[in-house]
């Protein structure tokens, strides 16, 4: 596999300006796959490899050269951009979290029980956070939000309102 990665070529585009930006490996869209838990399964255990990690920051410091992009990811705010001028830590009790990904999954048809996920996310939460190489770990001056009793909507406009603030500079 570690051969590998200098074969992997890796971008967000497009389908149109209303739609989301799917991700694409080697030209090939791939978002449907990463999103299942077969891929979920795999994630924690890879991310612990460097030259994994050293090449996805690479990849992701190329996707921020410009700016303006909004980013996931559990060392995005201490490793991939600790200069990001707005970071924000979302959380969630891992039973909402479990429950929510259950959702998500039963609506693609997918078969899993909501106690895989919970195994799941509690598994990854463990693997990331004790990791050698980029733990999951809150930055300095990232605003933790625990989402927990949060919709999506609410949560739009309470980072929308952040983002607002920071380029005002109340923040």
């Amino acid at each position: 596999m570690i051969k590998s990665l200098s074969e992997i070529q890796l971008d967000f585009k497009k389908e149109n300006t209303n739609s989301k930006a799917n991700m694409l490996l080697n030209g090939v869209n791939v978002e449907k796959e990463i999103r299942t838990m077969y891929v979920s399964d795999f994630v924690s255990p890879v991310a612990t490899l460097s030259e994994v990690r050293k090449k996805l920051v690479s990849i992701q410091h190329q996707m921020g050269v410009e700016k303006g992009i909004v980013m996931d990811g559990r060392d995005i705010g201490t490793v991939v951009f600790p200069e990001a001028e707005l970071k924000i830590f979302m959380t969630a009790d891992a039973e909402v979290r479990a429950m929510r990904r259950f959702n998500e999954l039963k609506e693609k048809d997918e078969t899993i029980t909501y106690g895989e996920i919970l195994n799941n996310v509690q598994k990854r939460d463990l693997m990331d956070s004790t990791r050698k190489d980029s733990p999951l770990i809150i930055a300095n001056d990232a605003i933790e939000i625990d989402n927990s009793e949060t919709n999506q909507e609410d949560q739009f406009h309470i980072i929308l309102q952040l983002a607002k603030d920071r380029i005002a500079g109340r923040i």
